[in-house]
């Protein structure tokens, strides 16, 4: 018998260490995260307390024992006026759980979410620009190549890209916003 599919759902407090463990490892071992030291869980707790604060969607990918496989948020791509309507998002999974999929459902969840919110366009800000797990995950949902930052982050003895990619959500620039927004 297969194992359930991980649920998506809303993160709770009680996931934060969780959280925290997933972030650690890939800011301590990989490149997607410019950070250099882990930030630990009171500092995540207080994180993502602001984005939901802000109206933010921060989500998680639960299995069916209870364990988070992953998690993905939404926040703001720059913090001036006129990028209002515009998101960046963060997706980790858990060392453990890659290329299990886990991504592909939490990625187009967040999408979803954002869309409902109002929001027009998502911005992926890429660690390494080897990191085809990432980029591949995001064409798979409909993101497209905006722009290359070579070079701009020095981690784990080596120079490291940026890869930027854009996807529309909803109406995209279709339309004008919502007036008073």
């Amino acid at each position: 018998m297969q194992d359930a599919p991980p649920a998506v759902r809303d993160s709770r407090d009680a996931d934060l260490p969780a959280i925290a463990a997933i972030y650690g490892h890939w800011v301590a071992h990989g490149l997607a995260s410019f950070e250099l030291e882990p930030p630990g869980v009171e500092e995540m707790a207080r994180r993502r307390r602001a984005l939901l604060d802000a109206g933010y969607p921060y989500l998680v990918a639960e299995a069916a024992g209870g364990a988070v496989l992953g998690y993905a948020h939404a926040g703001p791509y720059r913090s001036r006026p006129a990028y209002r309507f515009a998101v960046e998002n963060s997706v980790y999974v858990a060392p453990e759980a890659a290329r299990r999929g886990v991504g592909r459902l939490l990625l187009p969840a967040l999408i979803a979410r954002c869309e409902q919110a109002g929001f027009r366009q998502m911005v992926a800000v890429i660690g390494d620009s080897g990191n085809a797990a990432s980029i591949g995950l995001h064409a798979r949902c409909g993101f497209v190549h905006a722009g290359l930052l070579p070079a701009v982050g020095w981690k784990h003895g080596r120079w490291v890209d940026s890869v930027l990619m854009t996807r529309a959500l909803g109406e995209g620039s279709a339309t004008p916003p919502p007036s008073g927004r």
